[in-house]
């Protein structure tokens, strides 16, 4: 009860706006949590309406704590919020701020101090032996990998000896002084006595949404990173466990999508683009505390069968089903790349 009144408290311009769903010049017919489900939205304004109602309904059974923003954008590009919870309350962004490494990374390689395709040391004691992510398994060491490979590996499978790698070109104090010059005085690693090495730190909803809009929007990175960044987080190897559970593997592709998880966390933030690569909805979810449940299988459960993740689940399916028929005119267009199955060869 008091997890609900939270969020119903919370819900900012997303509770007026679920507070005038009855009212003149709105879908009145839909009345029921199906009917609204069934609802293809028309308009930006009726996309807003949609996902306030099922964000409330949907962490309101989950439980927990959480601080999100949700913002999708008009016709003329201008992006007004659909939910708005908490948003400035500092959290762990665990590996969601994965997102902001990966920028601070590439802001280097687009002032030419180090190249996608310069190589890292992949020594045994750099590795991570945690079972998340690749390198752990490689079991042969030492090894090289790129950049490239790094942030790749960094992105899709989340793995976390990929950070220490990006520390080996980009250390934390340095990093942190990256992000606080492009804005991001909340979105910050914290340093270990290893120059070299971090952990994932903090951030804000509000925050990390900015990173993203100002992301698609090409005020941080160039234009070649920029597309690199967001093809990788497109793609079918990135995260598939919440928004993206409930799409199939095109809907996929106009979903960049990082999640991070660690302790109580859940965590989770991207961009929905619609069919012509536009970003229209942009999210940034970040919950923990007590969930809906039993409490000791929550505790080391980090996939899609966790409440918060089952929330962002069926919240997915409303922000891609709230793309299809509205669009925006800016920023400019990021189109998916198809996919094409292979078997060998």
């Amino acid at each position: 009860m008091d997890i609900n009144r939270r969020v119903a408290l919370g819900l900012g311009s997303a509770a007026a706006a679920g507070a005038v769903l009855g009212t003149p010049g709105t879908a009145q017919a839909q009345e029921t949590d199906a009917e609204w489900d069934a609802l293809i939205p028309t308009t930006a304004d009726l996309a807003r309406r949609k996902i306030a109602r099922k964000y409330r309904r949907e962490t309101g059974w989950a439980g927990g704590t959480w601080s999100s923003y949700i913002g999708v954008a008009d016709p003329d590009g201008v992006v007004r919020p659909a939910v708005e919870v908490e948003a400035d309350r500092v959290v762990e962004a665990y590996s969601v701020n994965k997102i902001a490494v990966a920028v601070a990374v590439l802001d280097k390689v687009d002032r030419g101090l180090i190249t996608l395709d310069q190589r890292i040391d992949v020594t045994a004691a750099i590795v991570i032996q945690d079972t998340d992510g690749i390198f752990g398994l490689d079991g042969a060491y030492p090894s090289s990998v790129t950049v490239g490979h790094a942030l790749a590996a960094l992105l899709t499978v989340s793995d976390n000896t990929a950070v220490r790698l990006c520390g080996l070109v980009c250390p934390a104090l340095e990093l942190n002084e990256i992000l606080r010059g492009k804005g991001f005085v909340h979105t910050q690693v914290v340093p270990v006595a290893n120059p070299n090495r971090f952990f994932l730190g903090t951030t804000t909803a509000r925050e990390t949404y900015t990173l993203l809009q100002r992301l698609v929007k090409g005020e941080l990175l160039s234009e070649t990173s920029t597309a690199h960044l967001l093809k990788v987080l497109r793609s079918l190897t990135s995260f598939t466990d919440g928004v993206r559970l409930n799409l199939s593997s095109a809907e996929r592709l106009n979903v960049a999508t990082k999640a991070g998880w660690f302790a109580d966390g859940r965590n989770e933030a991207g961009i929905v683009f619609d069919a012509s690569g536009r970003a229209v909805i942009t999210y940034a979810l970040f919950a923990s505390g007590r969930f809906a449940g039993d409490q000791a299988a929550n505790a080391d459960n980090y996939s899609a069968t966790h409440p918060a993740l089952r929330a962002r689940a069926a919240l997915g399916r409303t922000l891609y089903d709230s793309v299809l028929r509205i669009t925006t005119s800016r920023p400019r267009a990021y189109e998916a790349q198809p996919y094409r199955a292979a078997n060998g060869g």
